[in-house]
């Protein structure tokens, strides 16, 4: 490959992947069960970023394993309905059909493994989406390092990723034991407590452990851990997480936890008021950072059947989740009520800050994290029932003093 025997698309896809190789000084390539794409929105790659995804296609570059596409910067079908312009629409369209002619699933989803794209513990991967990135390591066990655009298509292209990182075991183990002492009740105290301990652990790799009013929240959901997860890999930089008794490679690395530095957790308040910001009035709520789950879904139908919203609510999720939600009538019964239930995007990789948004209400603690420097949003973080009735009163309940 790297000769170029196999084309000019699969040599520069072996040059990308022997590269990151020889700077992190991996002893070999391994075969990767599949391949997450990010830079799928037109907001992050621009113009260059196109062209570049153009001229690969170009050259022949096909896939060889299973690759998905991260969301792009609108829904592909109702980015009208969404207020996105023409002169965005177009570029984004190319992008997604640039990937599409190398093979590519436009799965368009930061959660494949809610769409049915779920590996197997112990395979390796090569995702690029830092939550997807997050999950697949932490709660199913396979084994990826958080690869880039280009680096996560290369393998695609060539099936190898390189040996380093967290595909070797002993990079896999813990760093920080973290002990936990609040309760935690709900997807946005595990955001909470994600955010905060990004921001104390960087790029380690943290072993939780429940202690007094926490072990009452065990085990925790599946939206938890996706908000655990993805939270922590925004304030800071983790792709690998173990929780006592519940991941599946905490009971292999618990025998040297004992030595490892030690951060507990007594309160969220801190977190929650990093943040939020003093607001009274929303008029954007976003759910779905990652993208939503069916049972989302299902709790925002209920909370809203037949009552009529003041702020525009965007619930984004996988096509292969709202389809399962139309045919439970929940996607309809939120329509109805005038929200929105969008695929393909989220709020972090939409262009946002040209459409007019000034408040943000999320229950996502990495949209919360990202808001203002992505999207020139001042936000409110809470529970998801906290964001639907700002969705209904156009106001954050409580006031600008409850956080």
């Amino acid at each position: 490959m790297l000769a170029g025997e196999q084309g000019p698309a699969v040599q520069r896809a072996m040059q990308i992947v022997n590269a990151l190789a020889t700077v992190y000084d991996a002893e070999r390539l391994l075969p990767a069960a599949s391949a997450q794409i990010a830079g799928v929105s037109y907001k992050n790659l621009g113009q260059a970023g196109l062209s570049f995804l153009e001229e690969w296609a170009a050259q022949g570059g096909r896939v060889r394993i299973p690759a998905f596409m991260n969301p792009a910067g609108m829904d592909m079908d109702r980015w009208r309905e969404m207020g996105i312009p023409e002169s965005y629409a177009q570029p984004q369209q190319r992008v997604v059909e640039a990937l599409a002619s190398m093979g590519v699933t436009p799965s368009c989803t930061c959660t494949p493994y809610l769409a049915g794209m779920v590996p197997q513990a112990g395979q390796h991967l090569a995702w690029s989406e830092s939550s997807a990135v997050s999950y697949a390591n932490s709660v199913l066990g396979a084994r990826t390092n958080r690869e880039g655009g280009p680096s996560a298509l290369a393998a695609a292209i060539t099936g190898r990723t390189a040996a380093y990182g967290l595909h070797l075991s002993p990079n896999r183990r813990a760093t920080h034991r973290v002990m936990v002492w609040s309760g935690l009740q709900n997807e946005a105290d595990f955001g909470a407590l994600g955010y905060w301990v990004g921001k104390q652990v960087g790029d380690g790799v943290p072993y939780f452990r429940f202690r007094g009013d926490a072990e009452l929240s065990l085990p925790p959901t599946q939206e938890q851990l996706m908000a655990l997860g993805a939270a922590m890999a925004a304030s800071g930089a983790i792709a690998l997480y173990h929780i006592e008794g519940v991941t599946p490679e905490a009971a292999q690395v618990a025998p040297q936890v004992e030595q490892l530095p030690q951060i507990s957790v007594h309160e969220l308040a801190p977190a929650y008021a990093a943040l939020n910001h003093p607001l009274d009035e929303i008029d954007f709520v976003s759910l779905g950072c990652p993208h939503s789950t069916l049972a989302d879904l299902e709790r925002v139908a209920a909370l809203v059947q037949g009552q009529h919203l003041q702020a525009t609510l965007w619930i984004t999720t996988s096509r292969y989740v709202r389809r399962l939600a139309e045919q439970q009538g929940w996607v309809r019964t939120i329509e109805d009520a005038g929200g929105h239930v969008f695929a393909d995007t989220c709020l972090v990789v939409a262009p946002i800050e040209e459409l007019g948004f000034n408040t943000l209400a999320t229950n996502s603690a990495k949209a919360a994290f990202y808001g203002p420097s992505h999207s020139g949003l001042q936000r409110r973080f809470g529970t998801l029932e906290q964001c639907i009735a700002a969705a209904l009163a156009g106001r954050w309940p409580g006031g600008s003093d409850d956080g």
